[in-house]
């Protein structure tokens, strides 16, 4: 009875945990999503820093996708696969409605990878700010952090 009573209490916890890492990628986007609204300039300006990319292709970028919160998501996954904008973008567009982690198994993200987990936690941050750490995915072989048009 106590196997059972624990077995119950496992997958509870568990239950729990797996609902909010996905309330935790969709607090992240939501909060992206309402701070573009409130200043789009500081938005796009923002994301152009953060990911070194020029502002009209991030204008570009944010009017190809359905929120603001996916042109971080497309940046943000490109820096992460090391992959053009471009190519994030277009896959996004034939995956629509499918989610984030059917886009990033499209890109070749494995489930289980930490890349998945963080993704699924929504373990981003939006500073406006380049990750010194993080190489940007723009090709060009810059050296990381350097590079960056402020």
């Amino acid at each position: 009875m106590k196997k059972t009573a624990l077995a119950v209490v496992v997958l509870f916890l568990i239950t729990c945990f797996a609902g909010l890492a996905h309330a935790d990628l969709a607090s992240f986007l939501s909060e992206l999503n309402a701070q573009a609204q409130e200043d789009p300039n500081g938005y796009s300006e923002k994301l152009g820093n953060q990911f070194g990319v020029a502002l009209q292709q991030v204008r570009d970028i944010i009017n190809a996708v359905d929120y603001p919160a996916d042109a971080f998501m497309v940046l943000q996954l490109g820096q992460m696969i090391n992959k053009q904008p471009a190519t994030v973008l277009e896959t996004y567009k034939s995956n629509q409605g499918k989610g984030w982690g059917v886009i990033a198994q499209e890109l070749g993200i494995k489930p289980g990878s930490a890349e998945f987990h963080a993704l699924k936690r929504g373990d981003f941050s939006f500073t406006g700010v380049p990750d010194e750490d993080a190489d940007t995915g723009q090709g060009k072989g810059k050296d990381k952090g350097k590079g960056h048009n402020k």
